[in-house]
């Protein structure tokens, strides 16, 4: 059965059947398997496999790998929800102010959302001094209404796998 996910082009959704969907939720989960492990679980050769994955980055599924790090174990004990509203609307000024945030070594999410906020930042820091350095840079130069801090006190569930065969039904 094939099922439409979204892609990097917007709407125009590709069809996956059950075996991409497998595969994208093995490597959501093991993202360190190797092609020919991936191809053995889902029952391909490895070249099917290798055809099936490569579709899946062109159409921008597929956003890369990467290893699932524990902040604190860094000395990263500090998670902070920032929610920014801004007087400002302008392309420009929201093109320049995701540049100057983008730059910002502690942020790992930043997303425009609507409501009573504008942006929301998650941002990990050492501690509060860490946060207070990183929240001085992010004001730095910009004229924002308003800016505020959520500290998180335990990660109850961070970084779920996307449950795709589950949700696209």
């Amino acid at each position: 059965m094939l099922q439409s996910i979204g892609s990097k082009y917007g709407d125009m959704a590709i069809q996956t059947d059950q075996l991409d969907n497998q595969l994208l939720e093995l490597l959501q989960r093991e993202g360190g398997l190797s092609q020919r492990e991936l191809a053995t679980r889902v029952g391909l050769s490895q070249n099917a496999c290798w055809r099936r994955l490569k579709r899946l980055e062109e159409a921008g599924v597929l956003k890369g790998r990467r290893a699932n790090i524990d902040p604190a174990a860094l000395g990263l004990g500090l998670t902070v929800f920032v929610m920014i509203r801004t007087r400002h609307h302008a392309s420009d000024w929201a093109r320049t102010f995701r540049t100057h945030v983008e730059a910002l070594p502690e942020v790992v999410d930043f997303h425009r959302i609507g409501g009573h906020w504008d942006y929301m930042i998650k941002a990990v820091c050492a501690d509060m001094a860490g946060y207070d350095r990183f929240y001085q840079a992010l004001i730095q130069g910009f004229d924002i209404e308003a800016v505020t801090g959520h500290f998180a006190m335990e990660a109850i569930l961070e970084n779920r796998p996307l449950a795709i065969r589950s949700v696209l039904r």
